[in-house]
């Protein structure tokens, strides 16, 4: 849907002048290229298109303006045409010839010619037919014709590489822009840093139009420009966009290169897995002991157990250590279980596990997941629930992550256990099982895969052929496999069968792989891997979809395919790196189903399974189409010499088509000519091309390779092929199932993206360059975004309904679409957002945007495979390109159309696998200009359309006079002459190629086949060659217009000359070239062209930058003396060199440089002599200066001449500026010099020096500004007098006994608020307080504010989405509610606390805890004095740039400063400026110093465990300079995060000693001990910081108590030195507390208070005010380092890179020539204390009843109660038994006690215990406080029956209810709605709590409640009053009163009997009574009565 319009002329204009027409419609205007000096008339010939979204009214109107042009002043209007669209719309084809009229709407005798037309989107207009469709060579711009006798043949419109933007014209920019512009496209998105001119930053940014344009446009020109085209439009709301406009004379043929070589995919790397198992929770089973065993991949390791509990306690920390590709890494499974009794003799039976990948847990921010519960989920079960949670972290460190421990805020937050659940986000917390159907149905194109040698004797003899492969397919997921039955001798093998795993759902594995094997009796290989993303084939939001793919083919790639016993390449197979060729295709599918698990029916096992499955129908895939496939080679050059001297060819395959030497697997049954379809269409594949009998037509035989050719020589590296105006072709045809949709719908995307890529690319060009307004780029590229965006959603919903779309295919469309809508508004409203200071959040967002529709264009279901063109010699495979096929796949609409379809793409031929890595993969194997088109047959009459103009077409015999018959050869019939001048000015940041650490560096410029040198320039990393090649006579052929655009591109790369062997390859770079024309005017503003920056590559890494420009003039037919003459300056004698000329080389001007030397450091030594007498030599731009020398290095490393300058030339653009060089040389004997190492400045622009401007300096001088810190310092913690509530007692977290104290005493002055229980506690007193205290304290509010700003983060970015989302509020995601919803419920917890946390906090003085390096905080205190790393020795050839720490030899330190010379006066002018310092004032001496370092040692975290048990026993080590501290003896054992609370004095002479380093070692009984991990500190920098690193200043200034002031000087000496040294005036000190520095008045208190409570008169809390915002005193003021402790990774040298652990600690030093500091603080760790527990059980109730009693079946139970710490399981301690309880209820009365050591701060109750009989020592371990208490039914033969249990955590625990009744299960299962006690703060409690335990089905339910109570002692109390056990004295508890049955029958039989008689069975007894009588009177009287009636009838 476009309007296209054709400005042809304008007429009858008046005088002479420089002529602009602009267009505009819908607001989008476009501007003509400038016209010189014209006359009457104007030719533009130029067309215009705009893509329109929406169908054009025919009120619309077009407007056209003319205006005279002006370089300086706005451009004259002459006058304007407007028109009214309504004929164009009916018609949709217009040509108008009007006049314009002027600005009183008065016609004027100029007229304008114009051509229209419009396609309208229902095709209503404009439609074309068949016929004329196939035939017109006319290329179809999206799909709509052009009419192509009005354009000239050789102007062929061509296709445009866009998508349809508002703005885009049909030139992509194509890798050109007047030079300005180069190589945009590397794939990290790393752009090459062009100094961007011009062109970039302009509205109308038309390539074609080269001649004649402003040299440069500044910004306010810009301005200017923009307000004449938006009539006054805010500047807000300008967007600028690359609009180019499409002229008829503009190619495009070319696509971008790609610059990056290596293959980076299958090469190993380090990872590092850290898991810790922290404890678990509610696990399913009675009274175990847990063990959990951890898994990655294959290695395993075991947690200790844990006895009798279901949440056991471990905190173990594993590491595991691999070396292996990523993608293997990021496959491997991460398996935690837990498993019940394990030992030695048992395996111990599975509860529950839960798996994961590691790609999962590496996507996650930060890579970690910290303090999360995992599901434990029973694998054999799926009808069971969940079997418990587990605690843990897990993080995944690749080489060079950093992993920053989160510091955690509170611990209740993580109780929460549904809150914090191990999964990631999106993930619900309740998973499903489900089963995965994998269903394969079959596979063709097999290679052969065993040797040939027994099949052909099996011929011989029996007759039978066979194919020679045995496949079967297995498919790996979420560490399963499972594989089909193997098919024996197929090349074609038919499965039909399915493979079903049963996994949770959503799976928590991202990939399943599938690979094709083939069976062998030896060993199996892979014949290819394939792998299905999980999160490509499924969409999680609510209106996603579950996994689906298929029944769709999936093609496999990997090694060659020609036959070898030990196949190199056979990775490739196994899907690690780039696959080399086609393997084979599969046809699979795959189906996910949600298991409804309460169905009886369904099968619980998880086991994989195989089954049969149904065939599908052969055409479900997609109707069979030929398609056909076409490429010339234009050029092969820089063929690598090893292979030059044999004949070499090409050849180009497409699956097995075109494969003639390996690609013949033919089935056995060869198909029948006539045979019937389906078979047809089944061994198509497997035709080889070249054995094609002719076609129906009788035309076509495949032709797949060139002809051999013998190479030319180009140089010593390089051949190259004669491809001179003969270009060979060749044409493929294969049959293939036709889903181009798939293709075409991925292409728009790509498009999108590469287009935004291209945009963020300028805009960060911009912003590096410091172009103005960057933000207005970022607007355009919003738009076109958005308008790409609504294209796609147009173009993508067609053939919706083909039969053979899969489910996949429909929902992807679906989910595309909407996300692209989406995101299309997303862009509107963001680009409305864009303002400058938003910029880097939004590009933030718009680079989130770029990597979606990134995800979202790759398609996983495959149809055609890629092409692979092969470099073959003598017949064997040398190098090859993979080109996808969507790339080159044609489309009539232009969005479709693959980015390089009908281009000429330049690529370069890589070795195949392993051999491409390291070096051997840098080097080319060739460059090959390449023209490839790729369609159904059917639309093959346009594939010779972008080829470069002026070719006769050379054809077979047979196809000579058919039309469409492809040739085999293109002649050139047309040539253009060129001379190339490549201005090679300088490189800078090249890589050591010597083992000097420098190189030898030259240039290599090569150009179609022609190459040249540059001159060679000795050690140095930044060469200046200042040189000119020029190349003559080059020849390229086609129609000069097309070169003038479309220029080949030019490769330099850049060698290190050795004196022996070949050169070094450097790295590589491209260009292209600026055109002029033999017709062309050498004038501004293309020519001369300007230097620009090109980036070069080594491998994948960037390997520095070359300045150089390239123009490309034609040589017309007056010769060359046509050409510009070459103006160099002549005065250099440089014999045939010639230099840069003027026009190009930068403008300089003259700067001086001073340097400050002030000495060396760390020197290695060279060539194993040491390193004496050392000096430093500087050089820049070939001038430079030495520096004094060193005479004795070891006595003193420092300079004696401090500050040296020299004068050099510079160009203006401190862009362009070279590198500056430091050298180290020592020297020698008899004057030789040995270089040590070097360092290159590549940017000296921060130590570039402008004068400060003057205006601007006032203004903050005059006047005062007064600066009130009252509320900040409580000084006497007395004053503060705050009302505290009752619920305020739980916030900090310090020692509960100091917080006490502090609230009795502000209880008693504060009016006793708060009440209650709490009164009755004793108060200790000040000296509680220590230093931890301050530290613990100082942590929550680290945490605190690293909450707040969470919170705030999250805020504003909810802020920002709900901003984005206005436009759709409806598709707002539920996954959003539910975390809104999560956070209130958080903010409500935190905020009921809020305010009494806030008053109580600022009671305790705090410090500042850096989580992090303090360097980091402060600039690595380079403030003044820089340290210059220097380096010798090449680089690695791998890409591991952790090898610079090994290339160090030593560090310079010392500054640079550059001004332009002559400085203002004013400077030098100043009070006390010393001249000999030059910029450098007031620098201190750099005498040798005494000094004495103070080194705190706090404690470490997570470090790597060194011994087996998986513990280290840490100490620590610190050495500097001579001294050497082993803290040996004290060792922690088995601690990984241990504390040393240490300090250490050491008196160390600066410069000398200066590094300190601090060393964790792992104690060993027996061998050496290891090193955990170090970190070095640079004491020097920090020492001399205007930071004043020395010694941190603290909060408050206090003479006594815990937080005594440590620094020697007090802060008023510190304040008024500091005065003197920034030349500030002041400090005045005044009265009322009052203090005045420079213009700011601090307020501050004035008094202290001493030991005895006296207060005294001081100015140190005012001064010290001062200080803690010196950062605000003008000029001189710079932060100030705080008192602090920082956190310092561990590094092992070992394990280069990845972090062993963290180090907390500080350093303060002290100058011995000042008075001596009081002595350390003491840090040592804190006691814990000693408590005792006494717990009472009274009673218990309603306990559930086992056992059945003999006699009487009564149930009844014999109950005794359990009791013990957590950790000490072996002191549990029972009741006596309550024998015989038929109620359930016990009466007890006993008393257990628990003495325990506590720590308060900690919240952990410390144990010190030996880990086994073998242990050499106790192991302390930290444990939460937590009691269980546990009810069991004795049993007297058979093990105790345990009935139920309660685990109350000391800190907060349930109430207990006041009576039984009142004790529910609630107290358990709801505890986040109860009141929480501690029994810390209570000290005695007692209740009724519940015992519970799990039913058969895992239902909690209550077993009992027991009436108990707790008293918590200190161990001093507990001596005062002790208490027995159990009943025991002292303190005895009475008897229980039991009643009598429970007696046991056998000791009191009578009352027992009395009891059953009396009680339970006295009816039963009466009943039974009465029968017997009843009974005995029945038988009495049948017995009696036969007597009895004899005896009547006898005797009667």
């Amino acid at each position: 849907m476009a309007l296209q319009l054709q400005l042809r002329t304008v007429s009858g204009l008046r005088g002479r002048a420089d002529r602009i027409a602009k267009a505009a419609f819908r607001g989008l205007s476009f501007y003509t290229r400038v016209l010189e000096n014209c006359e009457d008339e104007a030719r533009f010939d130029e067309t215009f298109r705009w893509p329109v979204a929406s169908n054009i009214n025919g009120n619309e109107i077009l407007e056209i303006q003319v205006f005279n042009y002006s370089k300086v002043f706005t451009n004259r209007l002459i006058g304007t045409f407007r028109m009214v669209l309504q004929k164009v719309v009916e018609e949709g084809h217009v040509e108008v010839t009007d006049t314009l009229i002027d600005d009183n709407n008065s016609a004027i005798q100029t007229s304008i010619s114009i051509e229209i037309r419009y396609q309208a989107l229902d095709g209503t207009v404009g439609t074309w037919n068949d016929k004329e469709f196939l035939e017109t060579p006319s290329v179809h711009s999206e799909g709509y014709p052009l009419e192509t006798d009005s354009l000239l043949s050789g102007h062929r419109q061509s296709s445009d590489g866009s998508v349809g933007k508002p703005n885009q014209q049909s030139t992509e920019r194509s890798f050109r822009s007047k030079g300005k512009e180069k190589t945009k496209e590397h794939k990290a998105g790393k752009r090459v840093f062009s100094a961007m001119k011009l062109g970039k930053a302009r509205p109308t940014k038309d390539d074609h139009r080269k001649q004649d344009e402003p040299a440069v446009l500044e910004a306010e020109d810009l301005d200017r420009k923009v307000m004449r085209l938006g009539g006054g439009l805010d500047p807000d709301a300008i967007s600028l966009a690359s609009v180019t406009a499409v002229t008829t004379n503009v190619s495009n043929k070319r696509s971008k290169p790609d610059i990056k070589m290596e293959p980076s995919a299958g090469r190993p790397m380090d990872y590092q897995v850290s898991i810790t198992i922290i404890e678990a929770r509610q696990l399913v089973g009675l009274n175990m002991d847990p063990v959990v065993c951890v898994e990655v991949g294959e290695e395993k390791k075991y947690t200790s157990m844990k006895e009798s509990t279901n949440c056991p306690y471990y905190n173990e920390y594993f590491v595991f250590d691999f070396h292996v590709p990523p993608d293997v890494m990021f496959d491997k499974i991460i398996k935690l279980s837990v498993i019940h009794s394990k030992n030695i003799l048992r395996s111990g039976t599975l509860v529950g596990s839960f798996k994961m990948d590691v790609g999962t847990v590496y996507t996650q921010p930060e890579h970690q997941f910290y303090h999360k519960w995992a599901i434990l989920s029973d694998p054999e079960d799926l009808t069971a629930g969940l079997k418990g949670y587990l605690k843990c972290d897990i993080a995944v460190v690749g080489k060079g992550d950093n992993i920053k421990t989160p510091h955690k805020a509170n611990e209740t937050e993580e109780d929460d256990i549904e809150g914090n659940l191990l999964l990631p986000d999106g993930v619900p917390p309740e998973r499903q099982w489900a089963r995965f159907y994998i269903k394969i149905y079959r596979a063709e194109g097999l290679p052969r895969m065993n040797t040939s040698i027994m099949a052909n004797v099996k011929k011989a003899l029996i007759g039978e052929n066979k194919d020679l492969v045995d496949p079967y397919v297995q498919v790996v997921f979420a560490g399963q496999k499972g594989k089909t039955s193997v098919q024996k001798s197929s090349y074609e093998p038919l499965w039909n069968e399915q493979i079903i795993f049963t996994e949770m759902f959503p799976p928590l594995c991202k990939r399943i792989k599938i690979q094709i094997r083939d069976s062998d009796k030896v060993n199996d290989v892979a014949i290819g891997t394939h792998f299905i993303d999980l999160r490509k084939i499924s969409n999680e939001g609510d209106k996603g979809y579950l996994p689906t793919f298929g029944p769709a083919w999936v093609n496999m790639y990997g090694s060659t395919r020609n036959y070898t016993l030990m196949d190199e390449h056979q990775e490739l197979n196994e899907g690690l790196g780039e696959g080399v060729s086609f393997r084979a295709r599969l046809l699979m599918s795959l189906a996910v189903e949600i298991l409804d698990t309460t169905n009886p029916e369904i099968n619980s096992s998880t086991e994989v399974q195989v089954e049969q499955a149904t065939p599908v129908a052969d055409n479900c895939t997609g109707k069979m189409e030929e398609f056909f496939l076409f490429g010339a080679f234009l050029e092969a050059t820089m063929i690598d010499r090893k292979i030059g001297d044999k004949p070499i060819n090409f050849e180009v395959t497409i699956g097995n088509y075109g494969n003639q030497i390996d690609g013949m697997t033919k089935p056995v049954l060869r198909r029948k000519k006539e045979g019937g379809d389906g078979d047809e269409e089944e061994s198509e594949l497997l035709h080889n091309s070249s054995e094609d009998e002719a076609d129906e037509d009788g035309e076509m035989v495949s032709v797949s390779s060139s002809q051999p050719m013998k190479p030319l020589v180009t140089d010593r590296n390089y051949f190259h092929l004669p491809y001179f105006e003969k270009k060979p072709c060749i044409y493929i045809k294969s049959w293939w199932q036709d889903q181009r949709r798939r293709l075409y719908n991925a292409n728009i995307m790509d498009k999108i993206a590469d287009k935004l890529e291209e945009g963020l690319n300028d805009v960060q060009e911009m912003i590096k360059t410091e172009k103005p307004h960057p933000e207005r780029r970022l607007r355009g590229v919003l738009e076109e975004l958005s308008s790409g965006c609504l294209r796609f959603v147009t173009l993508a919903d067609k053939d919706q309904h083909h039969s053979s779309r899969t489910r996949l295919d429909r929902e992807r469309l679906k989910s595309c679409t909407r996300e692209l809508e989406n995101m299309g508004q997303q862009a509107t409203t963001l680009r409305s957002q864009v303002k400058k200071n938003t910029m880097k959040d939004k590009l933030k967002q718009v680079h989130n945007f770029l990597q979606k529709l990134r995800f979202l264009a790759d398609e996983p279901q495959h149809t055609i495979p890629d092409i692979f063109i092969w470099m073959m010699s003598n017949n064997k495979r040398i190098a090859y390109a993979r080109v996808p096929s969507k790339d080159i796949l044609y489309s009539i609409v232009d969005e479709e159309m693959g980015k390089d379809c009908a281009k000429v793409k330049t690529v370069f031929l890589k070795l195949p696998g392993k051999r491409g890595f390291g070096p051997a993969g840098w080097t080319v194997q060739a460059k090959m200009e390449i023209y490839l088109w790729l369609g159904l047959n059917k639309q093959r009459k346009d594939f010779l359309s972008g080829l470069p103009c002026g070719f006769e077409e050379k054809k077979t015999t047979r196809g000579q006079n058919l039309p469409s018959f492809p040739p085999i050869s293109l002649l050139y019939t047309k040539k253009q002459v060129f001379q190339l001048r490549a201005h090679m000015y300088q490189a800078r940041s090249l890589f050591a190629a010597d083992s000097s650490g420098l190189s030898d560096p030259f240039a290599r410029v090569f150009f179609t086949s022609q190459s040249q040198c540059t001159e060679v320039l000795n050690e140095t990393l930044c060469p200046t060659w200042d040189q000119l090649l020029v190349f003559d006579n080059v020849e390229l052929y086609g129609e000069a217009h097309e070169m003038r655009d479309d220029p080949p591109i030019i490769v330099i790369e850049i060698y290190d000359q050795d004196t022996v062997g070949k050169a070094d390859f450097m790295g590589r770079t491209f260009a292209k070239p600026v055109v002029k024309m033999s017709d062309e005017q050498y004038c501004p503003p293309r020519f001369p062209p300007q230097l620009e920056y090109y980036q070069i590559y080594r491998g994948n890494s960037t390997a520095g930058d070359l300045l150089a420009a390239f123009e490309l003039l034609q040589i017309g037919s007056g010769g060359k003396s046509d050409l510009p003459p070459i103006d160099g300056p002549t005065d250099i004698d440089r014999g045939p060199i010639l230099p840069v000329p003027l026009g190009i080389r930068p403008v300089l001007s003259k700067y001086r440089v001073e340097i400050l030397f002030w000495g060396l450091r760390d020197l290695k030594r060279v060539n194993l002599a040491q390193v004496d007498r050392p000096r430093v030599d500087i050089e820049c731009a070939g001038k430079g200066v030495q520096s004094a020398l060193i005479q004795n290095y070891k006595k003193n490393p420092n300079f004696s001449t401090l500050v040296k300058w020299f004068e050099v030339d510079l160009p203006e653009n401190e862009l362009l500026h070279p590198p500056l060089n430091i050298r180290v040389v020592d020297c020698r004997a008899f004057g030789r010099y040995t270089l040590v190492g070097s360092h290159a400045v590549s940017s000296l622009r921060k130590f570039i020096y402008r004068p400060p401007d003057k205006k601007a300096q006032h203004w903050n001088m005059t006047g005062e500004i007064v600066v009130n810190m009252e509320p900040e310092v409580p000084i006497k913690k007395m004053e503060t007098m705050v009302k505290l509530e009752a619920n305020s007692d739980a916030v900090v977290k310090v020692d509960v006994s100091e917080e006490e104290k502090e609230k009795k005493k502000k209880k008693k002055k504060g009016g006793g608020g708060g009440g209650g229980e709490e009164i009755e506690e004793e108060e200790p007193d000040e000296s509680m307080l220590d230093w931890w205290s301050k530290y613990f304290a100082s942590i929550e509010t680290m945490k605190e504010q690293l909450r707040q700003q969470e919170a705030a983060a999250a805020e504003a970015e909810e802020k920002e989405e709900m901003e984005i989302a206005e436009g759709f509020k409806g598709q707002m995601k539920n996954k959003e509610k539910s975390k809104a919803s999560k956070d209130d419920k958080k903010k409500k917890q935190q905020s009921a606390p809020e305010l009494p946390e806030k008053k109580n906090k600022q009671k305790i003085d705090e410090l500042k805890v850096f989580n992090k390096e303090l360097e980091a905080e402060f600039d690595n205190f380079e403030d003044w004095l820089h340290t210059f790393n220097l380096l010798r020795g090449k680089i690695g050839d791998n890409d591991d740039n952790a090898t610079e720490e090994e290339r160090i030899v030593g560090r310079f330190k010392g500054s640079i400063c550059v001004y332009k010379v002559p400085l203002p006066d004013d400077i030098t002018k100043e009070a006390g400026y010393d001249p000999t310092f030059g910029m450098f004032q007031g620098i201190p001496s750099n005498d040798p110093i005494n000094v004495l370092v103070r080194v705190y040692i706090v404690r470490a975290t997570d470090l790597h465990p060194a011994d087996i048990n998986g513990k280290a026993d840490p100490y620590i080590a610190i050495k500097l300079g001579k001294t050497d501290i082993k803290d040996k003896e004290n060792y922690i054992s088995k601690q990984l995060n241990p504390v040393f609370g240490k300090s250490f004095d050491i008196e160390a002479t600066f410069p000398m000693e200066s590094m300190l380093t601090v060393a964790v070692y792992d104690w060993d009984l027996v061998g050496t001990d290891d090193l955990i991990g170090e970190t070095k500190i640079d004491l020097e920098n920090r020492y001399y910081s205007k930071h004043r690193a020395t010694c941190g200043v603290s909060q408050t200034y206090s003479i006594h108590g815990y937080n005594i002031w440590r620094d020697p000087m007090k802060p008023s000496q510190i304040l008024s030195k500091l005065c003197k040294e920034g030349k500030v005036d002041g400090p005045h000190f005044g009265p009322g507390g009052r203090v005045k520095v420079a213009n700011r008045v601090y307020t501050g208190p004035t008094e202290i208070e001493d030991e005895n409570g006296q207060k005294k008169q001081t100015d140190e809390h005012l001064a010290l005010t001062v200080l803690r915002h010196w950062e605000d005193v003008p000029r001189a003021g710079c932060k100030l380092v705080p008192e602090h402790v920082e956190t310092r990774p561990l590094l092992n040298p070992d394990k280069p890179g990845i972090e062993q652990g963290r180090l907390e600690m500080w350093v303060d030093m002290f100058p011995m020539d000042m008075p001596a500091p009081g002595p350390a603080i003491d840090i040592s760790p804190r006691k814990p204390k000693k408590y005792e527990l006494r717990v009472i059980v009274w009673n218990t109730d309603e306990v559930i009843l086992e056992d059945d009693d003999y006699f009487t079946g009564e149930k009844s139970s014999d109950i005794f109660v359990r009791g013990w710490l957590k950790g000490q399981q072996e002191d549990k301690q029972d009741t006596d038994v309550h024998y015989h309880s038929l109620t359930g209820e016990g009466n007890f009365n006993w008393r257990y006690i628990f003495p325990f050591d506590y720590l308060m701060a900690e919240e952990k109750i410390v144990i010190s215990k030996k880990e086994s009989m073998f242990s050499w020592d106790e192991t302390e371990y930290k444990i939460p406080a937590r009691l269980t208490l546990q009810v069991w039914d004795a049993d007297h033969f058979s093990a105790d029956d345990f009935l139920g249990a309660i685990e109350l955590d000391l800190n907060r625990f349930p109430r207990g209810a006041k009576t039984s009744k009142q004790c529910s299960l609630e107290m358990v299962t709801n505890e986040a709605e109860l009141p929480m006690v501690s029994i810390f703060k209570q000290k005695r409690v007692k209740g009724w709590w519940p015992f519970v335990a799990r039913d058969e089905n895992d239902e909690l339910e209550i077993t009992g409640k027991v009436e108990a109570e707790l008293h918590l002692l200190t161990a001093e109390e507990a001596e005062k009053s002790p208490a027995g056990l159990a009943r025991n004295e002292p303190d005895p508890l009475e008897k229980p009163n039991r009643p009598d049955t429970s007696f046991i029958w056998f000791l009191n039989p009578l009352k027992s009997i009395k009891y059953l008689i009396c009680t339970r069975y006295k009816w039963l007894i009466i009943k039974i009574v009465l029968a017997l009588l009843l009974l005995i009177m029945v038988a009495l009287f049948l017995y009696s009565m036969p007597g009895y009636m004899v005896k009547k009838l006898l005797g009667a």
